[in-house]
């Protein structure tokens, strides 16, 4: 046997040492990411870090003059900042940037046998906008910030015009099959002016991974295209709203006393949006009751041309063998008592859009003098069976959606796409002076999805 020569011994002798200080850092340093993994769950969708994560804009009630963001770090960082300023074509825009404070709070959560999940999260406003200008904004503290994100701010004319892209549930498998969706979604639309989520955005209400999950699947989008979310029921869990709901969005507090940031009221120009919290409804007298006060209150005194309402039970469903009477009985005379011109659900899993006679509930208005149109949409991938209620001009099963609705002048233009952009579904509404609304059916010829 040949010798071994001093340099093979060395390199021998630095192998033990360098494998000895490794085992005994990793007995001693054991990472709480570590549990994680042998969950087999996504680290990058649930711990945070030092860098701002989960960035998302929201609508406040003003959008022409101000905007809401909210984001994430760990617990190191106990203290966030927005700094802003007007975009410019290069890099000048650094030499006047305002910062904002933000509030922080702390939330930590566990779910079932996963690691808990301790967290900051950071809330502000911008405000003092610019209608129709270009913004700039990066979130962050110290020596730890996000990228700089665009956003445009609407111009407060009338006749401008309002795009939004309208979701139902996305709840299941949100990160593997409702992300090419939401997307899609963007790719067809870019410049659209909100996003509007009709609940039920994860299936339990308080498990952070699918929270995280559900930032992944939108990521940058969130961060440059304002949302608007109504509550589902899987936002809720043993009667209680999800821990992370409000402090992960900044929504509206202008609704009723206690349903902060699920019931409330958006104005932006000519369309007002509405939000009700309808597992509140379902669940309990005394906001059922506020609710459809408050809804009658705002909808005497407004001024808006277009009214769109979301909430997630539908007032007429999809499904069979399922139907909100209660919630129908209590709100529709309100809807039709202020001609309320569209109502956007989820929570039925299927598609369905149709104008329901106020005279026979349930009946399709098949002449063109519109009511309210109804719509159930589903972007996520659980699907139900779609009944043969008469209400529906258009129904789909085993279908992911997403819609586009554009508002200008006396006009509105909606279109469905299918998950891989197919137009689906399409009808126009034109205002009529002292007449309810002209529709105009543009389905196109493509056999219904049953």
């Amino acid at each position: 046997m040949n010798p071994i020569s001093k340099k093979k011994i060395f390199k021998i002798f630095c192998f033990f040492i360098c494998s000895s200080i490794h085992t005994a850092f990793s007995q001693s340093h054991h990472h709480p990411h570590d549990h994680a993994v042998s969950l087999n769950m996504d680290v990058k969708v649930l711990f945070p870090s030092a860098f701002p994560d989960r960035i998302i804009l929201n609508l406040t009630a003003t959008p022409e003059t101000s905007m809401a963001v909210n984001w994430r770090t760990d617990t190191t960082i106990t203290k966030g900042e927005i700094q802003l300023a007007l975009a410019t074509d290069g890099t000048q825009f650094l030499k006047n940037v305002r910062t904002i404070n933000a509030n922080t709070e702390f939330l930590q959560t566990k779910y079932q046998n996963e690691p808990e999940v301790k967290a900051f999260y950071h809330a502000g406003i911008m405000d003092n906008l610019t209608p129709g200008s270009l913004y700039v904004y990066r979130v962050g503290y110290d020596k730890h910030w996000s990228e700089w994100f665009q956003f445009r701010v609407p111009k407060n004319t009338p006749d401008r015009p309002i795009s939004f892209l309208y979701f139902g549930d996305a709840q299941n498998d949100v990160k593997s099959q409702w992300s090419r969706v939401v997307r899609e979604a963007y790719k067809t639309m870019p410049e659209v002016s909100f996003m509007l989520h009709a609940g039920d955005l994860i299936n339990r209400h308080d498990h952070d991974v699918e929270w995280g999950e559900w930032f992944y699947a939108g990521s940058y989008i969130h961060a440059t295209v304002p949302s608007v979310m109504t509550p589902g029921n899987h936002e809720y869990g043993k009667g209680k709203l999800s821990p992370q709901w409000r402090p992960q969005f900044n929504l509206p507090v202008n609704g009723p006393k206690g349903l902060e940031e699920t019931c409330y009221e958006v104005n932006y120009n000519d369309l007002k949006i509405i939000s009700l919290n309808a597992e509140e409804i379902d669940e309990s007298e005394h906001f059922a009751t506020a609710q459809a006060k408050w809804l009658d209150s705002v909808l005497t005194h407004n001024p808006r041309k277009w009214t769109a309402i979301t909430l997630h039970y539908p007032f007429y469903s999809t499904k069979p063998n399922r139907d909100n009477i209660e919630l129908r009985n209590r709100f529709k005379p309100i809807i039709d008592k202020h001609k309320v011109d569209i109502v956007l659900q989820g929570h039925d899993h299927a598609y369905g859009r149709g104008v329901v006679s106020n005279s026979v509930n349930g009946a399709n208005n098949k002449n063109q003098n519109s009511g309210t149109v109804y719509v159930v949409s589903v972007s996520g991938p659980k699907m139900y069976d779609v009944s043969n209620d008469p209400w529906m001009s258009r129904k789909a099963s085993n279908t992911q959606l997403f819609q586009l609705l554009t508002v200008q002048g006396d006009e509105l233009l909606y279109k469905a796409f299918t998950a891989t952009g197919e137009l689906y579904d399409s009808f126009q509404l034109k205002k009529r002076a002292n007449k309810t609304n002209l529709l105009i059916n543009k389905i196109p010829k493509t056999a219904e999805k049953n």
